[in-house]
């Protein structure tokens, strides 16, 4: 009998582990819905027996580990393992440990004296989040015997699973927008990825790979369809948990396009707090572009209406967020808000990030310390308070953005500096 059951997000409903998984079902069987144009509904979650784990070590382990080796943490995760041999069955051991996500990812951020401080999660094997993700997916569609896994990215997610697949062997089909970086798709495809360009926006291509996943019975990955990459994604509760040496911040900033990062840390931290290992949630709070901000105008106003989006900051560029009700319930219900920055400010946090604290970060990234700024100039919350900022992707992802801020940039001639150092 599996340690884990999903439970329907919409009607309440849960199922056994076997049907969702050996089945390759991805939404509710009752109320589940993919229509175009609009959020998902009946969203799965992963639900553990809480009470059982509290009888357990997991306390201990915590506070004994370092961040990024979520696989440390069986009883907290959908995926078979042998507590006799100690090991997750089908899984090459080496490979998994070659896969740790970065073990000091807590970075203070000297800002105006404020109390602030940068999740950095660019360092990851292939440089974004979204590896938490595509590590437990590939470990699931290896356990079923899966060889094909299929995703729609913008980039980040694409050469995320591109990367873990090529680490163990397994193929991977990705569906992108043709405004795609030039930088993001060179990843993918040197990743080795069967690489689909779809004429049409992230939206088109998150559907396109729904209807030819089903088809081609390809396991797919894309975010909040597929349940794994919310609990994939709730791992950075834990590792924040670590982080911060059994505390967690007052305040989340993150950047926010699809809201699984949000929604999937919002699930870690109501495990963490119904495991009795924090007594609140952190107030999470959503940072979108002025031109992708679906989950700021619902936050507002609790009505989803199509408008189409397009921002610098490729990576939370999503007219249609797919988990949109779960971050709705996110930042509501942690007590957090919902903020939206020009493009202008995204690309001015990028360039201070980079130039004065050193973190060389894509412009989603950098959303997160623009939407700080804002919220802390608006008197949306305090310097005072513990700030965390989350740091998704590397400045690598996107050089197309970098240039906006350096085009402008001349070196000097070294007949130049001798001349100044003439003077």
């Amino acid at each position: 009998m599996s340690h884990y059951y999903y439970l329907c997000s919409n009607c309440g409903k849960d199922f056994p582990a076997y049907k969702i998984e050996r089945e390759l079902i991805y939404l509710c069987p009752s109320c589940g819905e993919a229509k175009r144009n609009q959020p998902l509904k009946g969203v799965l979650i992963l639900k553990y027996d809480y009470q059982e784990i509290k009888k357990g070590k997991l306390k201990d382990k915590l506070a004994n580990s370092k961040c990024g080796e979520i696989w440390n943490f069986p009883e907290i995760l959908p995926l078979e393992f042998d507590r006799k041999n100690n090991n997750y069955p089908l899984i090459d051991e080496t490979r998994l440990k070659s896969l740790s996500l970065n073990s000091a990812p807590l970075i203070k951020i000297d800002y105006n004296r404020f109390n602030l401080f940068a999740f950095d999660d660019t360092r990851n094997p292939t440089f974004s989040y979204k590896d938490r993700a595509s590590i437990l997916v590939v470990m699931k569609a290896i356990q079923l015997g899966i060889k094909n896994i299929s995703a729609a990215s913008t980039g980040n997610a694409g050469s995320s699973i591109a990367g873990i697949c090529a680490r163990f062997g397994l193929h991977s089909n990705i569906f992108v927008p043709k405004t795609i970086p030039e930088s993001k798709r060179i990843q993918i495809q040197a990743y080795g990825a069967n690489l689909f360009i779809v004429d049409g926006t992230y939206d088109d291509a998150f559907d396109l790979c729904l209807e030819v996943s089903n088809k081609k019975k390809w396991l797919n990955r894309n975010t909040a369809y597929n349940p794994l990459t919310i609990e994939g994604k709730k791992s950075a509760a834990y590792d924040i948990l670590i982080a911060f040496n059994q505390k967690i911040p007052d305040n989340i900033f993150v950047p926010v396009g699809d809201g699984v990062i949000i929604g999937g840390l919002y699930k870690g931290f109501l495990e963490l707090k119904e495991l009795d290992l924090i007594e609140k949630l952190p107030r999470l709070i959503a940072i979108q572009s002025s031109g992708s901000n679906q989950v700021v105008r619902y936050f507002k106003s609790k009505k989803f209406e199509l408008q189409s989006a397009e921002t610098i900051a490729d990576s939370i560029c999503a007219s249609v967020p797919r988990n949109l009700y779960m971050a709705d319930e996110a930042i509501t219900k942690s007590g957090g808000f919902a903020i939206e920055v020009s493009d202008e400010e995204i690309l001015s946090a990028q360039k201070e990030i980079i130039q004065k604290f050193g973190i060389f970060i894509e412009p989603s990234s950098a959303a997160s310390f623009a939407g700080f700024k804002q919220a802390v100039s608006s008197g949306l919350c305090t310097g005072n308070e513990l700030n965390l900022l989350m740091f998704t992707g590397n400045g690598l992802k996107d050089m197309n953005s970098l240039k906006t801020w350096n085009k402008n940039l001349k070196a000097k001639k070294f007949e130049e500096w001798l001349f100044d150092l003439n003077e």
